[in-house]
């Protein structure tokens, strides 16, 4: 699993986007980063707002409470994610890989 880290903003982990994909999913991991696919594309932020969305609805959490900390214009991102703790989300996207 990859590793999420605790912070004073909430708990943080690595996501590399593969835009324009035939269905959004967890496709495993890649690195230290957790692999997500989406279908939309990569133009005017449609991505990250898929990007959140998506992981907002895995995560179980309102979208207000998933946001992207850093990589805006790059397909390797640091989520954010307020409300839970860092073992919780681990535990969450584990659950929520195939």
């Amino acid at each position: 699993m990859i590793p999420v880290s605790d912070t004073a903003n909430g708990a943080t982990f690595a996501v590399r986007v593969h835009p324009r994909a035939r269905k959004n999913a967890l496709t495993g991991a890649l690195g230290d980063a957790l692999k997500l696919s989406l279908t939309a594309p990569p133009a005017e932020g449609r991505a990250n707002d898929a990007c959140i969305d998506f992981l907002a609805e895995v995560l179980r959490l309102p979208r207000s409470s998933v946001t992207i900390a850093a990589g805006h214009t790059s397909r390797n991102k640091v989520v954010r994610v307020l409300g839970l703790s860092a073992s919780a989300v681990a535990e969450r996207l584990a659950a929520a890989l195939p």
